[in-house]
């Protein structure tokens, strides 16, 4: 596996561009012989397919969803990050760069970030131009709000609705290019294999096109192209209970992972801090409650275990713990960012509260987030326009009122920073493969910032990739391959095997099931505090049950037409093998960073101890196919600007 990053020379600052100004152009009147298909329809996904078409490239989008409105973009509610500094307040491209740098523990490209820190500022224009209806201030400006990593307000929003309006504002763009006949839209259509084409001289093979089935009808499509960009979000529904749609999965990145693409730092997940608690054992979902929450409300817990054990019992209201009595935990740890520490520190030390016996839920797994303050401070009004769908979601989900009394939130699994390996260009090691947004490993390092999702695939939709495509289509030239090449044919029957397969065990167990079973063994000994006992015994569990799947396994229904129970069999498939390579790669990593905490890797006071001297890299892993070890390569990370230093935020 061959990992050059192609990062240009130069200053950090210039690198941009002056690449932008030598990689290859492709003339405007040849890109119409080009044919490149979009894989999932996210911000990423929607935004690169209305650019590229928009250029004049022949595009093919596909989602599983049925319309691209339902992707799961619209979950990122607080807001989007950019360096325009209109509060004034010190901000700028530097600033954003090494927040984010820092943010994700000195474990992210550093030359990728720069990059993404210095296109935000284009975001906001080419968004507001579409018609997002972002906040304003009273005389017409754009309004700002702050999120956690951060000293200063650059986070723009449209209430608590900031992805949804995106995603709209994205989607606008690809109908009209439906419209025009430059994107042919394929919804319901779930990609489960990468075909890969050896090049004309018989050299390395590029990808060339995807094997797809129709949910609707159960066919097994082949489609192929002279590039694929993969744009298919995170992996978050490995541990089953996430903030994450039921439909998120891994299956997209984890088939290119098979046919050769490299997997980018599988352990880097990241836990949010403010979602509503667990409530039952036949829960499906974890909803995710802003990070934007946290600029007004205070987050607490009693000081003593007994007041802590009379609120679980609801014997005594949060209203009647004196003032005295409460630990506002993070501004008391935290000084500097309050209540707006990252959401790795953030989760962490709510976890301790609750393991220390103070937990306010009625499972123990719960802290409060108290509005108290900021309604007597800015009034009923103000907050109700700053986070009305918010709070009007949790009353509905809970049945209290988050005006009345504080909320109740506990850390969950949200966002996932690895991903399959890209360069600079965002093209993985399989040549013609790009992979943009969330699916990438590139901009986060070990732990994502608030508002930095909606920042990364818009950017890399918008204003990168349609660069970079254009650089690598103009050095391989057109010639999208025939789907009755033996390529196509090798993996389109590889795809009908696998489903005939998951029919035919006809077992007493569903695919949910193996999937719930999965997640408890994630959760148990690879989530928020992983040791190595833990996760060597994660590594010994999963095999066990992956084999059990694969022998007691029940699909009902048939390959032909809508089959739900089909489709998840799949996707639980590939969560298994994947949830024991994030094992291994968490157990691998013998260092604490952002999300990934290892119990053995802290200092006195609880914080994460880095090993920069074993472990700033990379961590890539090469597929050997099904039932062999993986093997492990590493780029190591360059810093030019950012230099190694301890994570503070006191």
């Amino acid at each position: 596996m061959k990992l050059d990053a192609n990062i240009p020379p130069g200053p950090l600052a210039e690198k941009w561009d002056r690449h932008k100004t030598a990689i290859k152009l492709v003339n405007p009147a040849n890109r119409r012989k080009y044919r490149v298909l979009v894989v999932g329809s996210g911000l990423a996904g929607a935004s690169a397919a209305a650019t590229l078409a928009e250029l004049g490239y022949q595009v093919q989008c596909f989602c599983f969803q049925d319309s691209p409105r339902r992707a799961h973009s619209i979950a990122a509610q607080g807001g989007i990050n950019a360096a325009k500094n209109y509060q004034n307040d010190g901000d700028s491209v530097y600033r954003l760069f090494y927040d984010t740098i820092k943010g994700g523990d000195f474990r992210a490209r550093e030359s990728n970030v720069y990059r993404l820190a210095q296109v935000s500022v284009d975001i906001i224009d080419q968004c507001a131009a579409q018609g997002v209806p972002f906040a304003r201030e009273y005389g017409g400006l754009l309004d700002n709000r702050s999120f956690g990593g951060a000293q200063v307000s650059r986070t723009f929003y449209a209430r608590g609705q900031t992805g949804q309006q995106l995603l709209l504002g994205a989607y606008s763009a690809l109908s009209r290019q439906i419209g025009l006949g430059q994107v042919q839209m394929f919804n319901r259509h779930e990609m489960l294999d990468l075909v890969r084409v050896p090049d004309k001289n018989g050299g390395e093979a590029h990808a060339k096109g995807i094997i797809a089935r129709n949910l609707i009808t159960g066919a097994i499509e082949s489609f192929s192209g002279d590039a694929v960009l993969l744009c298919t979000g995170g992996y978050g529904n490995v541990f089953y209970l996430s903030t994450n749609a039921q439909g998120c999965n891994v299956t997209a990145a984890f088939r290119a992972y098979r046919r050769g693409a490299g997997f980018a730092n599988p352990c880097y997940t990241q836990i949010h801090p403010t979602c509503i608690p667990v409530h039952g054992e036949q829960q499906s979902k974890l909803t995710l409650m802003s990070e934007s929450l946290r600029n007004d409300g205070r987050v607490w817990v009693p000081k003593s275990k007994e007041t802590a054990a009379k609120l679980r019992a609801r014997q005594i209201k949060p209203a009647d713990v004196p003032e005295a009595e409460r630990d506002y935990y993070l501004e008391r740890k935290y000084p500097s960012f309050g209540n707006l520490a990252p959401r790795d520190i953030s989760s962490r030390a709510a976890k301790e509260a609750c393991d220390d016996g103070r937990g306010v839920a009625p499972s123990g797994h719960g802290v409060y987030l108290d509005f108290t303050d900021a309604l007597q401070r800015l009034g009923h009004k103000k907050i109700e326009e700053r986070y009305s769908n918010l709070l009007e979601m949790y009353e509905r989900i809970t049945g209290d009122n988050p005006y009345e009394g504080p909320m109740m939130i506990y850390p969950a699994v949200h966002y996932t920073m690895g991903g399959l390996w890209v360069d600079y260009n965002l093209m993985s090691n399989v040549p013609g493969l790009f992979v943009l947004g969330e699916a990438n490993f590139s901009d986060h390092g070990a732990n994502r910032l608030g508002a930095s999702a909606l920042m990364q695939g818009l950017a890399d939709g918008y204003f990168i990739v349609p660069y970079t495509l254009g650089d690598y289509l103009a050095r391989t030239g057109a010639g999208a391959p025939s789907t009755d090449h033996d390529a196509f044919k090798e993996a389109h029957t590889a795809v009908n095997a696998r489903l005939q397969k998951f029919l035919s065990i006809k077992g007493d167990e569903s695919a949910r099931s193996f999937h719930l079973r999965l997640g408890h063994i994630m959760w148990e000994h690879c989530g928020m505090a992983r040791t190595a006992a833990g996760l060597q015994k994660a590594l010994e569990l999963i095999p066990k049950l992956r084999e059990e799947f694969w022998q007691r396994l029940r699909v009902t229904g048939a390959e032909d037409g809508l089959n739900a129970e089909l489709e998840r069999a799949g996707r639980v498939a590939d969560f298994l093998d994947f949830g024991e390579l994030l094992c291994r790669d968490a157990l691998d990593r013998d260092e604490s960073c952002g999300g990934h905490f290892r119990v053995e890797h802290q200092d006195a006071e609880g914080e994460a101890v880095r090993n920069d001297e074993h472990f700033h890299n990379v961590s890539v892993w090469e597929s050997q196919g099904e039932n062999q070890p993986p093997i492990k390569h590493t780029e190591p990370l360059i810093y030019e600007e950012a230099h190694l230093a301890k994570r503070s935020y006191k």
